[in-house]
């Protein structure tokens, strides 16, 4: 991918339009320098436009050893790689250990998903069952719903649709319904 691929005349996100977020940067100053240190908003600046830069350059180096091994994703590894590619060795040990703890997470939050998703297959109850419960569930939501209906006031507050259809009459026109009929 080129670098001209993210002008904005193609539609994508030209690079002035890239930044982090100014209050986690301020954050992981404060974090990182001692407590009688005060950081210049020009240095926090200078220090979001040097990460954005940095992000920049082993992205598209990432990228470019994507394309080379013919891949579509850039993974973890292409990361890893362009580091040691920019001269940035000193870092892969320790991204690399980040990298495993996100990957050990990810294989947790994916257990937990197929827990969650077999919990009702494993209920011991039928789809009957399950689809009758749904469907009481439904009903006592309406009851609910219609109940507190009855107390909303029903006047339409402006750009904000209705919950619920408010029957209105159609007002009657001037001189009843001999001036309809003319």
């Amino acid at each position: 991918m080129a670098d001209d691929d993210f002008d904005g005349a193609s539609g994508g996100m030209g690079d002035e339009d890239l930044t982090l977020p100014k209050a986690t940067v301020a954050k992981l100053i404060q974090e990182m320098m001692p407590a009688d240190v005060v950081c210049a908003k020009e240095t926090r600046d200078l220090l979001v436009e040097c990460c954005v830069e940095f992000i920049h350059l082993v992205s598209s180096e990432a990228n470019d050893i994507c394309e080379k091994e013919e891949k579509k994703t850039i993974l973890g590894d292409h990361i890893l790689a362009a580091l040691k590619t920019l001269g940035f060795e000193e870092y892969v040990t320790e991204v690399r250990g980040v990298y495993k703890e996100h990957q050990d997470q990810m294989k947790v939050d994916q257990e937990d998903r197929e827990k969650r998703s077999k919990r009702l297959l494993n209920s011991g109850r039928t789809p009957e069952e399950l689809l009758a419960d749904q469907e009481r569930l439904f009903a006592e939501a309406r009851r609910f719903h219609n109940s507190s209906a009855a107390t909303t006031p029903t006047t339409p507050t402006p750009g904000v649709p209705l919950p619920y259809s408010v029957p209105t009459a159609a007002p009657a026109p001037e001189g009843g319904d001999d001036a309809a009929a003319s």
